[in-house]
């Protein structure tokens, strides 16, 4: 992506009442006027007014605003045009700039020109990623904190230590007879320790980032009528799966998305599981294996009104004998039997009903419980990536490796390895990314943004 060009798209998604075309670079104003007009035409002197016009060769009506650079989202001249939405009249404008003079957008190369003219680091240009893919509340909430900066500020911070600490080893290397006030070897590992352990915190929140992000993958598994389909439909709150007393209603997995506890989750309803299923059903069956062996947290299913409650219980210690997901087994249908004697499943247990809604709080709770394993890291105000906790963990690396030569005074040796570790922090931020970096994450963004 070059930044020399003026680039157009649409900005608003598809399908909308209104559409909104972006124009961005040099050129954006002129290319804009040749496209829209009105009594007023667009300019510096009417710069951040929305006026009404027309989009000339299609004689639509228009909103268009101007807002010169560098106080843009681009840093650069940008004219947005609001016209009808609908699929004609946008792609049309889009083509009629393009005739001005305008060349298509790439994914992202609205925000990478943001990142830049310097108006937002790499961290914040992930975050605008991450608030258009956001699936919940707090999802959207941690997004919202990255584009803040309050990533970037923690590693900032981290970094200007080390920066500290470089100078003053390569200071050692230059001025070796001079009688300068340097700091002893502890003082500066304890400095050292300390953004080790600032780093540790950053890299602990890479579970929570990856729940809020991407979700939690929640498998219902069981014998047939056990009830998982009901369960399915309590947890959601509306009837989405078929329930019927006849076993072997569900006969494929069945995939609904949900929010349980701000946590995006998406729920699988299986097929029941039993040895003397034929024909489509034992498709159904081979699939909801599948399932579990993909799954992140499993419900297993119990009936509690059943009189083989034994054999339950070892088809399920059966079925799962393999599996390395978290197991909650959950007691279903006690509506039907209150205050029976049930017995322990070797799991954590919630007895519910799904007919009634009873304890179902209770069994969303552990499920919350389970993703977070009892920590704090769903709580966490910053949430790091794949790629900024790699990087996090080259900083530690090369940390840990400068300990030893600083206690020895290797003083060449220990700033390299503290150069290697601020080179690290400057990739997750941007300062020092290399291209093909930069390619890779803005080609995840969507056209237009």
């Amino acid at each position: 992506m070059n930044t020399i060009d003026t680039i157009c798209a649409i900005s608003s998604g598809a399908g909308g009442a209104i559409a909104i075309v972006r124009v961005s670079g040099k050129n954006a104003l002129e290319v804009a006027n040749r496209v829209w007009s009105a009594k007023q035409p667009l300019a510096r002197s009417c710069a951040r007014k929305m006026i009404l016009g027309k989009i000339r060769e299609i004689g639509d009506d228009a909103l268009a605003v101007y807002m010169p650079g560098p106080h843009s989202y681009t840093g650069d001249d940008i004219v947005e045009i609001q016209c009808h939405g609908g699929t004609l009249v946008s792609r049309r404008t889009i083509e009629l700039l393009i005739h001005a003079g305008a060349r298509m957008a790439e994914p992202g190369e609205f925000t990478f020109r943001a990142f830049v003219n310097g108006k937002m680091d790499l961290t914040q240009a992930e975050a605008v990623s991450d608030i258009i893919s956001a699936g919940s509340g707090m999802a959207l909430a941690l997004a919202e904190k990255q584009l803040s900066g309050a990533l970037s500020s923690k590693i900032q911070d981290i970094r200007r230590i080390l920066t500290d600490i470089l100078g003053d080893l390569e200071s050692r290397l230059d001025f070796p007879e001079e009688h300068i006030a340097w700091e002893e070897p502890d003082a500066i590992n304890r400095k050292i320790g300390d953004a080790m352990l600032e780093l540790g915190k950053l890299a602990d929140t890479l579970e929570t980032g990856k729940c809020y992000r991407d979700g939690v993958q929640l498998t219902l598994a069981g014998r047939p009528n056990v009830g998982k389909s009901s369960l399915l439909n309590a947890i959601l709150g509306r009837d989405r799966a078929i329930v019927s007393d006849i076993p072997g209603t569900t006969r494929d997995t069945l995939e609904e998305y949900a929010v349980i506890r701000n946590i995006p989750v998406k729920i699988t309803d299986t097929a029941g599981i039993r040895a003397d299923a034929d024909g489509i059903e034992a498709l159904g069956i081979a699939r909801s294996k599948q399932s579990l062996s993909a799954s992140e947290i499993i419900f297993w299913v119990l009936d509690a009104a059943a009189e083989d409650l034994t054999q339950q219980l070892t088809q399920m210690k059966e079925e799962l004998e393999n599996s390395s997901a978290p197991v909650i087994a959950v007691w279903n249908k006690i509506d039907s039997v209150p205050g029976k004697n049930l017995p322990d499943t070797g799991f954590p247990t919630v007895c519910v009903s799904a007919k009634t809604g009873e304890n179902l709080p209770a069994l969303l709770n552990l499920f919350e419980e389970t993703v977070w394993h009892g920590s704090s890291a769903g709580k966490a105000d910053v949430a790091v990536n794949e790629r900024q906790n790699e990087l996090i963990g080259n900083a530690m690396t090369a940390l840990a490796a400068t300990i030893p030569e600083i206690e020895t005074e290797n003083w060449e040796l220990a700033a390299v390895q503290i150069r290697s570790a601020v080179e690290a922090l400057g990739e997750i931020t941007g300062e020092n990314a290399g291209v093909d970096v930069l390619d890779n994450i803005f080609s995840r963004f969507c056209i237009g943004k």
